[in-house]
């Protein structure tokens, strides 16, 4: 099934909600990655998380989700767009924690003191940017309250990855829940009842439940309104072009330094780990375009 998003709105537009199935693309990432299980899991709610943020914006505009901690995993950084276009990475892929009770201790891998930031470019002048301590470390915890304190937005988020022995995903998405003034407090009420009662959505995500399917369970007897749904996919931005102009932008002195003391360069991708190689010949040439 390829992953995609749902989203919705009461008839009474007093709630919207998304709903997303990301096993293919979080699969994908953490492969690319090499994480271990904890890191997979951190990296696949961050990933999840994207895509139900990024369907909150407007065509061409770009959101970034940037979890950075004291503990082990270090940095989660997510970017997305509203086309449902994801990439991300974890800082230390090689990491995995968990609590007494074996399920996966992400809050300890990302540590308990450090900061989220939301960077938005919403096509004007400046990007968007908002920066709040992590609260609770949990991705999905921290991103509601940030939405919920920061943007004056109530919401509720869930995430839910499933990573096998292997280290392959086989199940991950997530919903997001948000009230929209003025507001039903009937309505608001019974979400808050249904949700305190849904089971463990990483489980209902392994058992095939769908984005529809969440939705209806969660809003039965409640009007709405299907919006949208869109295709979610991994998506690297990264190119050979887009690789010389960062290599260029070093500057000349640094340029003819590699070339001297190396001959050769190769920089790596931190999303999709490709590799792009520069000899001598590549650099001589990007010298020359400093130069003129």
């Amino acid at each position: 099934m390829n992953d995609y998003l749902v989203r919705i709105i009461t008839e009474n537009g007093a709630v919207r909600a998304l709903a997303c199935i990301t096993t293919s693309l979080v699969n994908e990432a953490c492969q690319r990655q090499g994480c271990w299980p904890t890191a997979g899991v951190a990296l696949g709610r961050g990933l999840s998380a994207g895509a139900l943020m990024g369907a909150l914006l407007k065509t061409d505009q770009r959101i970034a989700l940037s979890f950075e901690g004291n503990g082990p995993l270090k940095k989660i950084l997510v970017e997305a767009d509203a086309n449902g276009a994801l990439r991300g990475y974890v800082r230390v892929p090689a990491v995995h924690m968990e609590k007494p009770d074996g399920t996966f201790d992400v809050a300890a891998a990302l540590g308990h003191a450090g900061l989220l930031t939301v960077t938005k470019d919403l096509r004007l002048k400046e990007p968007y940017k908002g920066i709040v301590p992590l609260a609770t470390s949990e991705i999905g915890e921290d991103l509601a309250l940030y939405l919920t304190e920061s943007e004056q937005t109530p919401s509720a988020i869930g995430l839910g990855v499933f990573v096998e022995p292997d280290n392959s995903v086989s199940a991950a998405g997530g919903f997001l829940i948000q009230a929209l003034p003025p507001g039903d407090d009937a309505i608001i009420d019974k979400l808050m009842h249904r949700l305190e009662a849904l089971p463990s959505l990483t489980a209902m995500l392994k058992e095939g439940t769908t984005p529809e399917q969440l939705i209806e369970r969660l809003f039965e007897g409640i009007p709405y309104t299907t919006l949208e749904k869109r295709e979610l996919a991994f998506v690297c931005a990264c190119s050979r072009p887009r690789i010389e102009k960062v290599l260029i932008s070093l500057g000349k002195d640094e340029l003819e330094d590699m070339l001297e003391k190396q001959g050769h360069t190769e920089v790596t991708c931190e999303f999709c780990q490709v590799r792009y190689a520069f000899d001598r010949d590549d650099l001589k040439r990007l010298l020359t375009e400093i130069t003129g």
